[in-house]
């Protein structure tokens, strides 16, 4: 049996290491029937499960920077991969699990504030190129290369950041004296990105990568459906560097051909996320990384209903697993969902029609908000029957049961969006604080979205 410590209030709730119920609620005194229906014991699984994974961006964080690690291994086997290298884009999703460390009571506001400052601190004097920080950077703030060619500017991780910011911005901007100088510094670091830089010289679409050293030759504009619906909401929403709507439209949206749907397991998947599949759906992360602050219900443009589009994605991809037409050993109703990850094989972007036998958990568990039965399905199934997939930092970033592999690991990219979606799913804090933003509200309005949480209230 393995310790699991966390803070008293969670621990006093918590199912034990072999399925049985705290507080004398074992499976000896309580009928079978009602475990599943105690209140409680689904609450303190949330708990337990965000407090965790929160603690992967707290105590595990990079401790120079205060930002998150790439990734860290429990087994302390790194590879050709130094264990200090930070990662922009998942610091931006361990920003917002910070702020459920102090919803939930895990630290205070003040050892937040404290982390906060540091984090902004590092973030000012690191490397960025014309406003964007880099996929990885070192301890010392300098960029250390994703690839050969991918040691500049990184758009999209750099928008994840920023959706991070900008909620942390939110959270304290009307608080005491040193909470309001955090926003503002937060505000002058969102201002300093040049996202129309990053139109190549005025094309309508937005490039992933530059490098003074490279240029453009990474060459990766992005368009059509995939994760980074954030980077377009944001280069709009800027107040110094903004994109016109034809980016959008004609970047992102392909002029149009981005809204051709299929119906795939009797659901639409309502827009194209990929070209001549015969399973046209993507990893689930794409339902997560953009939706972390932005909020999805009631969220639509020209292009489709983003609710519908998250919430069906997740459903597909628990539909799949239940059909298993691969028959992988342990797929079922308690046990699913497929996304980036680790794999036997290295990582790999696991999804139907890419499917190798690997279950990555942050995929049920970051779509709580659209599939909150089948998650918390899975999320029993986790701690009550699965508990040595499972460490100091949460579920491990992925297992088969196929193979009978597991490797005792965590990605940040991962666990980040565990804490934030299901706090999303029980309280909605972050889709409140990041869609309240002025700036995102002009965005939004500026790509015709429309939203019940968008203002109409004219400047």
């Amino acid at each position: 049996m393995r310790l699991i410590v966390l803070p008293l209030a969670i621990a006093a709730l918590l199912v034990g290491c072999n399925g049985q119920k705290t507080k004398e609620k074992s499976k000896e005194s309580t009928p079978e029937s009602t475990i599943d229906s105690l209140a409680y014991t689904d609450g303190a699984l949330l708990d337990s499960v965000q407090y965790q994974t929160f603690n992967y961006f707290w105590d595990g964080a990079e401790p120079v920077s205060g930002l998150a690690r790439e990734r860290i291994h429990m087994d302390d086997v790194y590879p050709n991969h130094d264990k200090n290298i930070i990662t922009t884009g998942g610091s931006g999703f361990g920003l917002m699990a910070i702020l459920v460390g102090v919803e939930r009571d895990f630290i205070s506001r003040e050892q937040a504030l404290e982390r906060y400052e540091k984090i902004v601190d590092f973030l000012e004097k690191a490397d960025r190129f014309h406003g964007a920080w880099p996929h990885w950077l070192l301890p010392s703030g300098k960029v250390t290369p994703f690839s050969k060619k991918d040691n500049g500017g990184d758009l999209v991780e750099t928008a994840f950041l920023v959706q991070g910011l900008l909620t942390v911005k939110a959270y304290f901007k009307d608080g005491n004296e040193r909470e309001q100088q955090l926003a503002q510094k937060i505000q002058e670091l969102w201002e300093e990105v040049e996202w129309d830089w990053y139109t190549k010289n005025g094309e309508d679409v937005l490039y992933w990568h530059w490098s003074p050293e490279y240029q453009w030759e990474m060459n990766f504009p992005v368009g059509g459906y995939n994760e980074a619906l954030i980077m377009y909401v944001l280069a709009a929403a800027s107040p110094t560097h903004p994109i016109k709507k034809s980016v959008y439209e004609k970047g992102w949206g392909v002029d149009g051909a981005i809204t051709k749907d299929t119906t795939y397991y009797g659901l639409e998947t309502e827009m194209n996320h990929y070209e001549h599949s015969d399973a046209p759906v993507g990893p689930l992360f794409w339902a997560h990384y953009s939706y972390l602050g932005l909020n999805p219900k009631g969220l639509k443009d020209q292009f489709g209903d983003y609710w519908k589009l998250n919430k069906n994605h997740a459903l597909i991809h628990y539909k799949y697993c239940v059909d298993n037409p691969k028959n992988y050993e342990g797929y079922g109703e308690d046990c699913w969902g497929l996304t980036s990850s680790y794999s036997i094989n290295g990582y790999a972007g696991h999804r139907p029609g890419e499917d190798l036998g690997v279950i990555s958990p942050t995929a049920a568990l970051s779509s709580m908000p659209y599939t909150p039965d089948e998650s918390q399905r899975f999320l029993r199934y986790m701690y009550n029957e699965q508990d040595s997939l499972i460490g100091k930092y949460g579920p491990y970033d992925a297992f088969s049961m196929q193979d009978d592999w597991y490797l005792p690991r965590y990605l940040a990219i991962d666990q980040g969006p565990i804490p934030v979606m299901i706090e999303n799913y029980r309280s909605g804090l972050f889709w409140k604080l990041f869609m309240a933003n002025e700036d995102v509200q002009k965005g939004l309005k500026n790509l015709g979205f429309e939203s019940p949480e968008i203002t109409n209230t004219d400047d």
